[in-house]
Formats: C-alpha cells, structure tokens, sequence
C-alpha cells in the first residue's frame, strides 16, 4: 500500500472515532455509487449526515476544505441520493467536510456543518 493511502485510511478511521465520540450512529463507509464514493454516512436525531474527509499533514499550499470541488460534490449527491432511495431515507440530509490536518502527531479538526447544498448546485 502506498503512504497516501494508508495516510487517508488513518484519517478516515480517525473520522469514524470523532463522529462516534460525539454519539453518531456509523451508517455506511466507503459507499460507491458509479464513480463515487461518500466517506462516511452518519446519523444523529434523524439527520442523515454524508461526511467527505479531506486530511493532509500541512495546509501551507491548501487547506483540505478546499480541495471539494464542485464536480466532487455533485458525485457526493448522486451518491447520497442512491444510498437515500436505496434505504427508504425520508428526512433531513446534510452535507458536511470533516477537514484533518495531522501535525507532529496530532489530529486537527475541522468540521464544517452544512459544507454544500444539493440545491446550490
């Protein structure tokens, strides 16, 4: 395996612990619909979170927020709406970036709620 991918592998199951200290229930990981992938699907009093994980080890060129494109998102909301109709989801839905940095060993986080919209796009 190579480090980026172990590195993203790390950071997502780093994301899977944060979400599940904070008592969200793990739906999905990992969930492919034609050429996307939503990281994490979690819930939390009925709202259906679709969580993309963006992390890097330093934010000198990029913040990890800023590497969702709009086509990113836009394969996000495909995806999410499959997993919605596939599950018989009837409720609120929301869009969120959990960005990681890891630094000198630790993990900083980022959550932005409400990151995009399917209707925005």
């Amino acid at each position: 395996m190579s480090k980026s991918y172990d590195f993203g592998k790390e950071a997502e199951n780093f994301a899977v612990d944060y979400f599940e200290n904070l008592d969200y229930k793990i739906l999905a990981r990992n969930y492919f619909f034609q050429k996307a992938e939503i990281d994490l699907i979690v819930e939390k009093d009925n709202v259906i979170l679709i969580i993309e994980v963006k992390a890097r080890t330093t934010n000198h060129v990029n913040l990890p927020e800023n590497s969702v494109t709009t086509k990113k998102k836009k394969l996000l909301i495909s995806a999410a709406n499959d997993f919605i109709l596939k599950n018989g989801i009837d409720g609120e839905v929301r869009f969120d970036i959990l960005a990681l940095l890891k630094q000198k060993g630790e993990w900083e986080t980022n959550h932005i709620i409400n990151a995009f919209s399917a209707i925005e796009l």
